[in-house]
């Protein structure tokens, strides 16, 4: 890590004062598999804290979070956790994909970035930003930048004063190829300011 920490700080400023005042990023580590996609569909326009909580009360309604247990559990029961309409939907199919062996989380490991996005597009529900999610805290992706990330978004609006995807991206790709660790950095920076950790 330290080598990446040197190669972002002679690379860009801003991160460098970010670390400098901030300190380093916690970086997310979740097992691989079914329950964090689960998890990270819970996470999807809503807070940590809100999400965490209807996923602990999912816990707490099925015991492990497995297909099964998940296909079995019934639409009112998911909704009793706070799991909205769209998705239970979304958690029902993540579920029936991967019983119906559609999809191998196991699988993932053998198989190329593209490969692995190719195949988890396919849940209803899940788009770029819950792959990239997927991807950096789960397998641990080094170079990951989630732009759907709203977090994400705004601080580089406010420090790079990007004005469109575009320039964010371009901003970003001189982070290669330790754009996850730029992230990680990012994130921490946003819910520092905000007092959030």
């Amino acid at each position: 890590m330290q080598e990446s920490i040197h190669f972002l700080s002679q690379k860009d400023v801003v991160l460098k004062t970010i670390i400098a005042d901030f300190g380093l990023p916690i970086i997310q580590k979740r097992e691989e598999g079914f329950a964090s996609m689960c998890h990270i569909i819970l996470e999807q326009q809503v807070s940590i804290a809100s999400a965490k909580a209807a996923y602990e009360k999912l816990v707490n309604l099925v015991g492990k979070v497995d297909p099964f247990n998940i296909s079995n559990a019934t639409d009112q029961d998911l909704r009793t956790c706070g799991i909205s309409r769209q998705k239970t939907l979304y958690l029902k199919d993540l579920a029936r994909r991967v019983i119906n062996k559609e999809l191998s989380f196991s699988s993932l490991p053998m198989k190329t970035e593209q490969q692995i996005r190719k195949e988890l597009i396919q849940i209803k529900g899940v788009g770029n930003w819950s792959i990239d999610v997927y991807l950096m805290f789960c397998m641990q992706s080094q170079d990951i930048i989630p732009l759907g990330d709203i977090a994400i978004k705004n601080t580089l609006m406010e420090l790079y004063n990007c004005q469109s995807e575009d320039e964010m991206a371009a901003v970003s790709s001189n982070w290669k190829p330790f754009r996850t660790l730029a992230s990680y950095i990012i994130w921490h920076y946003y819910l520092k300011k905000r007092g959030k950790i």
